[in-house]
């Protein structure tokens, strides 16, 4: 190989764990959330230049979340399977390196969200960044089973600020899908927490499938996904929506709920962790997640 060649290497292999440092994969899950608030405020097509500005905005403001959470936790990943390949861990980047990338797209997040669509928004991604890393990552994750039932506030931020980069105020509507997702994290994560039960108890994190039996942590998912459902049929009467929203929001839930039904099932008869089929619950959340908000976003082009 030639130097040039293998410099271009050196360097695709560097911007790729610095990408790798963001989490793209929960970023994606935050933009899904942030869009179709858009929608919903602007009662159709929002402006596209806002949209992208938002957008781009939130992704900074997620990666840069996301970064000082591979630094803080650096030596929790370090002993799980899921997470010892993250660059941190590796030594790709140093914790000083990720520091200052952490930072600088973090102003950037604020810079765009101020000047792109207003302060309101960079200040509650401002807002929502600091309780990730302060609250959820500092202080909550590795001493209470509750870590990610208050720490995933964070998580529910991104469809606050899609409403306010429309419309620079907070409504109810916004407040029912970030309750939404508030309500929706605890047995998404729970359900991935069953698969790397072993993984956490090593790294001493106190999720809830290490402290507590599998069927009360089947029933804490099963009724946590039925206070989901509830809240999610609550935007019907809050906000004039046609008829998709409420359709979509029902039949997935109904999905949403038998899973959560299943699981629990399983583990009330005594099967192993690993014969739980957890994932079948974390994937559908997913799909549920992401299919809800889409509903939310068409729902007014339809109305």
């Amino acid at each position: 190989m030639s130097v040039a060649a293998s410099s271009r290497a050196r360097f695709g292999d560097v911007v790729k764990a610095y990408v790798a440092l963001t989490k793209p994969r929960i970023i994606e899950l935050l933009l899904v959330t942030t869009a179709p608030a858009m929608f919903l405020a602007a009662g159709g097509i929002p402006p596209w230049q806002l949209v992208l500005w938002t957008l781009v905005g939130g992704m900074f403001a997620a990666a840069s979340a996301n970064t000082f959470n591979c630094v803080i936790d650096a030596d929790i990943d370090e002993v799980m399977r899921r997470t010892r390949r993250r660059p941190v861990p590796r030594h790709q980047v140093s914790a000083r390196n990720a520091t200052v990338f952490g930072v600088v797209i973090g102003v950037l997040a604020t810079l765009v969200l101020g000047f792109g669509a207003n302060w309101l928004s960079a200040i509650l991604a401002l807002a929502a960044n600091a309780f990730y890393v302060f609250v959820y990552t500092m202080w909550l994750k590795r001493r209470t089973w509750q870590n990610i039932v208050w720490g995933g506030i964070a998580g529910c931020f991104p469809p606050l600020i899609g409403w306010t980069a429309v419309t620079g105020s907070v409504a109810w509507p916004p407040l029912i899908l970030f309750g939404i997702v508030f309500l929706w994290t605890p047995p998404h994560t729970w359900a991935l927490a069953f698969r790397y039960r072993d993984d956490y108890a090593a790294a001493g994190v106190p999720m809830l499938p290490v402290v507590r039996p599998a069927p009360q942590v089947a029933a804490q998912i099963f009724w946590y996904s039925l206070a989901t459902v509830v809240v999610s049929l609550l935007l019907w009467p809050v906000t004039p929506t046609g008829w998709l929203y409420p359709a979509a929001a029902g039949l997935f839930g109904a999905v949403l709920l038998w899973e959560a039904a299943q699981l629990w099932r399983r583990a009330r008869s005594g099967l192993e962790v690993a014969q739980l089929k957890a994932m079948r619950l974390f994937h559908w959340s997913n799909t549920y997640l992401a299919l809800g908000f889409l509903a939310v976003a068409l729902d007014p082009l339809l109305t």
